[in-house]
């Protein structure tokens, strides 16, 4: 009987994984590679705050999981997972609802030999009042659609004279690389909408705010680089509050422990992360505080070896005893690489290589105003990158996540195509 292996989570990793296996262990007919997702289509995920902001058309840049099951040999199942049963080797998937809230496809259970978890992370509000119900999250296509919705409709109420202030205040928890992304983004998105006659609320006058509980902005990456991000932020306008964590938010404003209040008609919350919470009640597995599934170096589940986890949803060791590899793309590739040759090996009765991370530096896009960042490498240790250079590598990185699920042919295709649209096009989403 062929092994069967299961992957739950088509982002970047878990699709990754299921594309690579496809063109090898499914296409010679060595396993059956099934990809489950809750939803039809991958967008990348640090591509949202482009979204978002209008910079980004999402349904331009969607794949389609049953097109991309078609052309690389493994099935895409739509459902989202709910529950484990080791002792079958079955997961199980709840109900999914069409739009109008009728049972789509039933509550069903899914075989597997060796099973691999990647359903990412959300975003973590800490439990602060308020920040459910008033804040955005951007943890998903429609969560960044929505925000531009909103957003577009402030312009158009004022286009139309529906509003007499003629100011838009934005306010964005957490300053880390989805935070200081999306408030340069918006910065640039107020430009081109006044560019394009929205111009009732002057660039001027959005007033965006980010706020962060640490001492600095980009508190993962080095001061050297935190540094110049913070004051090309504030010669963009963007208010930048350190070390200064929210309390409460409200309908109209968000309030600090400090005593300060913010106000703000568009809220997102980007700040901490945390793997789904069905993690925590899985048969068994064991997990850490922020649901993440505790891994083995070779990203085995600590309570079975049939089944790996990895990316954001897994609390990998970092090698020092103590850290845990960094919920980031990067990592997330490498692990996806690893396991694309361990199931291999495994298939072959053949030890299992453990994972190793390498941290290859991070890059920030400043949208189109400058990027910064730094590479690492054996060979030329550190080095900082900035302007033009920092955001040809940057944009390099998503040519590379694509080359990954479409080979060097298309996305050579795929880069000609958006060069093309750029003329006939706006360059701001616009509905």
């Amino acid at each position: 009987m062929t092994h069967r292996i299961v992957i739950v989570g088509g982002g970047a990793g878990g699709l990754e994984l299921a594309t690579r296996l496809g063109r090898t262990l499914g296409k010679r007919k060595r396993a059956s590679i099934v990809l489950v997702d809750a939803t039809l289509t991958h967008i990348w995920k640090p591509l949202l705050h482009e979204v978002a902001a209008g910079s980004l058309n999402s349904s331009e840049d969607e794949l389609n999981y049953v097109a991309q099951g078609k052309w690389n040999h493994f099935e895409f199942q739509l459902g989202r997972m709910s529950g484990l049963d080791r002792a079958r080797q079955v997961i199980k998937l709840a109900a999914t609802l069409d739009e109008d809230g009728g049972i789509l496809l039933p509550e069903r259970e899914l075989a597997y030999d060796s099973l691999v978890i990647a359903v990412g992370s959300t975003t973590n509000d800490f439990g602060t009042a308020g920040a459910a119900e008033h804040c955005i999250f951007l943890d998903t296509r429609e969560q960044a659609e929505r925000f531009h919705r909103q957003l577009l409709s402030h312009y158009l109420r004022a286009h139309a004279g529906k509003r007499d202030d003629g100011r838009i205040s934005v306010a964005i928890v957490g300053a880390g690389a989805t935070g200081v992304e999306l408030a340069a983004e918006l910065h640039h998105a107020a430009h081109e909408l006044a560019s394009y006659g929205l111009d009732r609320i002057q660039p001027q006058n959005m007033r965006i705010t980010l706020i962060e509980a640490g001492p600095r902005v980009l508190p993962a990456l080095p001061q050297r680089i935190s540094g110049p991000v913070h004051k090309t932020l504030e010669k963009l306008g963007v208010t930048v509050l350190t070390g200064t964590a929210v309390s409460q938010v409200t309908a109209d404003a968000l309030l600090t422990a400090q005593g300060m209040e913010v106000p703000a008609s568009l809220k997102v919350w980007a700040a901490g992360i945390r793997a789904p919470a069905f993690l925590g009640q899985l048969d068994g597995l064991e997990s850490n505080r922020i649901n993440q599934l505790l891994v083995r170096p070779t990203l085995q589940t600590t309570q079975d070896d049939n089944i790996f986890a990895f990316g954001d949803c897994a609390a990998c060791p970092l090698g020092d005893g103590e850290r845990t590899v960094p919920p980031r793309a990067q990592a997330a590739h490498q692990q996806a690489s690893l396991l694309a040759k361990a199931l291999k090996l495994r298939l072959d009765g053949q030890a299992l290589p453990e994972f190793r991370y390498r941290d290859y530096g991070s890059l920030i896009s400043l949208s189109r105003f400058s990027a910064v960042g730094n590479l690492m490498g054996n060979l030329m240790g550190s080095v900082k990158l900035e302007g033009w250079l920092a955001r040809m590598f940057y944009i390099s990185l998503y040519r590379m996540h694509q080359m990954a699920l479409y080979g060097l042919p298309r996305t050579a295709l795929l880069m000609l195509a958006d060069r093309l649209g750029r003329s006939t096009e706006p360059r701001l989403k616009l509905h």
